[in-house]
């Protein structure tokens, strides 16, 4: 694989593929890489089992693409989960994020216990399966409503951590959304938030960057003068990335809104886009094209996750949609995809 080494782009996930009357040459620049080139070679693959002359080199231009499993209402089966698992690695979404509202052990006041052994059993097949598909599973909890700034809540919230990192889960998320009262404010959350960073993400060395989501989490929710969302710019550990939906709960994504919250937050906003989400709007399935959201906007990113619909299966023509903007917004087609 050497003499492809220079066809490779020199981007994480990055891959050549090449297919000719002589051979087919496959090289990534990581594992990953390799991994979406079969994707690609065998979305190539005609019915009649011909391949078509092609030579590709190509890496996505969002580093983090992702579903987020965090509507109100029924919570997806264990098995739409897997199915799930398996359709983003088909297409290229590199990350789950496992977060249901009605999930008892995720939110108040049940946060603190540990999962019983059939959901715990299902957490684990879910990781395995993820890894296999090249996704990584994150796994959120919501402790905010009722946290107590102390540090035997503290002693919980990483013993749970803890306990799921033993079931293989190796990326979490912290959410303080949709709370009130102590929970929402921020310096406690950003010194919450670094001491985990510090002393558990850090500390295992094979986790990735901890994901938060503020209480003011889009524009029509935030206070400029109250301080929030500065704090936890100018507070949390830079490596931290901060959840953000656009100007409305529901929004396009935009250049100029972008623009708006990264200079709060002093990093890339990590973009949470509702949409098929459909928990406000239940009587309609949400299967129209994805659209709307600037395609000049990779840079200001960090990642771009899409919310789906209680309905796992409906929800794929929305996410396929999004796993081909977040690969290459600048020449996204609504409407090919």
């Amino acid at each position: 694989m050497r003499k492809f080494a220079r066809q490779i782009p020199d981007h994480p996930e990055g891959y050549y593929l090449a297919v000719n009357d002589r051979e087919i040459v496959i090289a990534g620049r990581d594992e990953r890489g390799t991994f979406y080139a079969v994707q690609t070679l065998a979305q190539l693959l005609e019915k009649d089992g011909h391949l078509p002359a092609v030579t590709l080199q190509d890496f996505p231009a969002i580093r983090f693409r992702r579903v987020v499993e965090s509507f109100y209402g029924t919570p997806w089966s264990h098995e739409a989960r897997l199915r799930q698992l398996k359709f983003y690695g088909e297409n290229k979404m590199n990350t789950y994020i496992y977060g249901p509202k009605d999930d008892p052990y995720y939110s108040s006041p049940n946060w603190r216990l540990p999962y019983p052994e059939k959901e715990a059993r299902q957490i684990r097949e879910l990781v395995q399966v993820a890894r296999e598909n090249e996704v990584d599973f994150v796994w959120a909890i919501h402790p905010g409503q009722d946290i107590k700034w102390n540090e035997a809540d503290r002693n919980l919230l990483l013993a749970k951590f803890e306990k799921v990192y033993e079931l293989g889960v190796h990326s979490f998320a912290v959410f303080f959304d949709d709370i009130s009262g102590e929970g929402t404010r921020a310096e406690k959350q950003a010194e919450l938030l670094n001491y985990i960073d510090n002393h558990f993400v850090k500390a295992k060395r094979d986790v990735t960057p901890l994901v938060m989501c503020p209480t003011e989490y889009n524009k029509s929710r935030a206070n400029p003068e109250g301080g929030y969302l500065s704090t936890l710019g100018t507070r949390l550990n830079p490596t931290i990335q901060i959840m953000w939906t656009g100007d409305r709960v529901v929004s396009d994504i935009t250049r100029q809104g972008l623009d708006w919250i990264n200079g709060f937050i002093r990093r890339p906003a990590y973009i949470w886009w509702n949409f098929p989400m459909s928990d406000y709007a239940r009587d309609h399935l949400l299967m129209g094209p994805v659209y709307g959201n600037d395609r000049d906007i990779a840079d200001r990113m960090s990642g771009f996750v899409t919310n789906p619909m209680e309905h796992a299966e409906a929800s794929k023509i929305a996410i396929y949609g999004v796993t081909r903007y977040a690969w290459n917004p600048a020449k996204y087609d609504s409407q090919k995809a």
